[in-house]
């Protein structure tokens, strides 16, 4: 037994509770300081730091071509981010997006996606890229030593710790970011702003969040929107680094119609059509007749919104719309990031600037003393440059009779070993073509910029007037006007039921050439009505105003229209095809009305049906949707209404006075398609029409079937179906002589 436990002795036994609470600490705090927040000094995440440096790292910088964007991802991927090549792409191309990013980083070439679907980019190796001018105000001072540099995660490579950014991009472009326990969501802001903001905390570092709220109002989105939110809500906001804003869509009239120019940030133009033709189709937009999406790359964003008449009040249609779709919008500001002292924090806006300056101040420092470095490692050479020329023919002499000339150099003329080493490096032909002012002249400049920078470094308000005349000159070179208005609006309030239109019966009525009408109430007689020579009456159905009429087509399309959009029996009606599109030389078969939840059996006379809910047959489009799957050189048999699919019947006769019954809930329920096996139709035999599926019914309880054959019928209902009744798909049994000619059916009860 203790021979057990020593071979055991060398592992580390640890509590199971303490070591899963170490691994989930260490991999939280991986993502939150390595993945999905920001640092306070560049405003980047990791990886969207690491894109924009291997982008530089292969002179994609603006003036430079393009190059293919896989380039950039395999390097980013295989020298500094090894994740996925998917997400290094997402990170680089969202950087790329103007409707996305405030000020855009990578400057792309292709599909790199649309407000309607960012999601829509291309794949990286069609599209193309380079960094914008605006990032060169992140990497222009970066081998200046004015950042650290880190080894990479193999530990062959450096990278920045930080980008030297020379505006507070945190600001400018803002992020979101999910991290473990805590996220971060930081709105876009202006430029122009943000700079004024800054310049005023430098100038008054004891600036209250109301003086910097008056440079800085609020965010400033890529898009021109509405941000509605109230001032002293965005003032709190920036006084706890959270909260929410509201966004809302802008709008104009046009020639009585409503024409939306501008959505929320991050709002696709086909989500909101979307979330309007919903409501119309459910009739809680009566007041709208037409709705068309007009953007195109002159107007990118035009929505036109036709009302039902001049009459309606479309500041009222608008402020439903705005209360119930995402014309406005909310936005949760978090502004979590990681700060100077490499820790996550929720910072105000006073701290994030105040933050930055120190984060500038210190860059500044680091730039000019690594120049002061350089120039006075210059001078130093250039000392003994002057040396050396002017005592040329004995500094000549020594190096050829000398072994060792560097000591003898050294000794001779008092010169260091740096000296010594660029002399003996400069080539002949060179030392005789210096020229002693030449070399004056250059150690005067030196001289000259050596107590400038000398000067910078010692005086806090030289520092603070050269840190404030850099952020003007960004803020004048890349700066641009405001996008999102800053504008006070009351509050959205959506349409009550009471609003909407009262829901009364209708009798809609179709005549054989495709004319359709409706009339109020149930008691109309549909065959009375006048039709235009040559029609006549073909289907009435009763329903309710606020319910859409369904229409199918012989092809097999369903299509849908609002009851309450119809003209009135009075006049002859409208041809479908002046609301519908239906495919070239189709015609209208049967008519529809009813709750969504309702049910139907639908069938083709080739022998195949399935039961579906009204609510699949209802389409938003004027070219209707794909309902029931005909094959060939068969027809559309009229619907059925279904009472209740577990007890009801189903009798099918065939044109060779076949009759098979059996339980309707053999069929499957089906959105759309094809359907299963009601009779056993050969297909040989429908092709040429010898046979085929000539009527349908759907029987429930209490009900019974009457069956028509010229002047003669015959009733069935209870044990009569027991001589038909057979396994769904069979070709039943033979109706009595005399009635397999069948001419009609009807369900009646009993």
């Amino acid at each position: 037994m203790s021979s057990e436990l020593n071979f055991f002795g060398d592992i580390e036994q640890r509590p199971l509770a303490h070591f899963t609470e170490q691994a989930y600490l260490n991999y939280s705090m991986y993502v939150i300081l390595d993945r999905a927040l920001p640092h306070i000094g560049d405003g980047l995440k990791p990886v969207q730091r690491r894109i924009v440096y291997a982008m530089s790292e292969l002179g994609l910088k603006a003036g430079a071509k393009y190059k293919k964007s896989a380039r950039t991802v395999g390097d980013v991927i295989g020298k500094f981010h090894p994740h996925g090549d998917s997400a290094a792409y997402e990170a680089m191309v969202l950087m790329a997006q103007p409707f996305s990013f405030r000020y855009p980083l990578v400057d792309g070439q292709g599909n790199w996606g649309s407000p309607d679907d960012p999601k829509s980019f291309a794949a990286m190796r069609y599209t193309e890229s380079k960094l914008t001018a605006f990032a060169d105000t992140m990497l222009a001072e970066l081998e200046q030593g004015t950042v650290d540099w880190v080894p990479n995660f193999d530990g062959t490579l450096e990278e920045p710790s930080v980008l030297p950014a020379r505006v507070p991009t945190l600001l400018l472009n803002g992020t979101t970011g999910i991290a473990v326990g805590m996220a971060t969501d930081i709105p876009p802001h202006n430029l122009r702003e943000v700079v004024a903001a800054a310049v005023h905390l430098l100038d008054n570092p004891g600036a209250s969040i109301a003086e910097l709220c008056e440079h800085l109002p609020g965010p400033d989105f890529p898009t021109e929107a509405e941000i509605i939110t109230p001032l002293h809500e965005l003032m709190a906001m920036y006084a706890t680094g959270r909260g929410t804003l509201k966004m809302r869509a802008v709008w104009k009239k046009e020639d009585g119609d409503i024409v939306i120019t501008a959505l929320p940030h991050q709002v696709s133009g086909n989500k909101i059509m979307e979330q309007i033709a919903q409501q119309m189709q459910a009739k809680k937009l009566p007041m709208v007749e037409d709705l068309r999406d007009e953007s195109d790359h002159e107007n990118p964003t035009r929505i036109v919104i036709i009302p039902r008449s001049n009459r309606i009040d479309v500041d009222a249609l608008m402020n439903h719309l705005f209360a119930t779709t995402d014309l406005e919008k909310n936005y949760r500001v978090n502004m979590n990031v990681i700060g100077l002292d490499g820790r996550p924090a929720v910072k105000n806006l006073q701290q994030v600037l105040a933050e930055w300056l120190v984060f500038r101040q210190d860059t500044l420092r680091r730039r000019l003393q690594f120049r002061l470095d350089k120039v006075e490692q210059r001078l130093h050479l250039l000392e003994g440059l002057l040396i050396a020329f002017l005592n040329l023919d004995e500094v000549i002499h020594i190096i050829r009779t000398e072994d060792e000339p560097k000591a003898v150099l050294m000794a001779r003329f008092g010169l260091t070993e740096a000296q010594t080493d660029y002399i003996l490096d400069t080539k002949l032909r060179q030392l005789a073509r210096l020229e002693e002012m030449k070399i004056r002249g250059e150690q005067d400049a030196l001289a000259k910029e050596r107590a400038e920078l000398q000067a910078l470094l010692e005086s806090p308000r030289k520092l603070k007037n050269l840190l404030r005349k850099e952020l003007q000159e960004v803020a004048l070179q890349h700066g641009d006007a405001r996008r999102s208005p800053l504008v006070q609006r009351a509050e959205a309030q959506a349409f009550s039921e009471a609003d909407l239109l009262s829901v009364d019966p209708v009798t809609v009525v179709l005549s054989e050439k495709g004319w359709i009408r409706q009339a109020k109430g149930h008691e109309i007689d549909p065959a009375s009505l006048s039709y235009k020579s040559g029609d006549g009456f073909l289907q009435a159905v009763r329903g309710r105003s606020n319910q859409p009429v369904l229409l199918l087509d012989s092809t097999g399309r369903s299509y849908s229209l609002a009851a309450h959009t119809l003209p009135s029996a009075r006049g002859q009606g409208e041809p479908l095809t002046g609301k519908l599109s239906p495919p070239p030389g189709a015609t209208f078969v049967s008519m529809l009305m009813g709750n969504d939840e309702e049910r139907v059996l639908l069938a083709s006379d080739a022998g195949y049906g399935f039961v579906a809910k009204l609510a699949d047959l209802q389409s938003k489009n004027r070219t209707g949707k794909a309902l029931l799957t005909l094959p060939e050189k068969s027809h559309v048999l009229p619907p059925c209404p279904v009472r209740d699919v577990a007890n009801d019947l189903l009798a099918a006769i065939s044109n060779e006075g076949r009759l098979l019954v059996f339980p309707l809930s053999e069929l499957p329920e089906m959105a759309k398609g094809k359907g299963n096996k009601i009779m056993n139709i050969p297909t040989s035999r429908l092709e040429s029409r010898e046979e085929f599926l000539q009527f349908v019914a759907v029987v429930g309880k209490g009900q019974q079937l009457v069956v028509h054959a010229g002047k003669r019928h015959t009733v069935l209902k209870g044990s009569d179906f027991d001589e038909y009744r057979g396994e769904r798909g069979r070709r039943g049994n033979k109706l009595p002589r005399g009635f397999q000619n069948v001419d009609r059916i009807e369900v009646t009860d009993r």
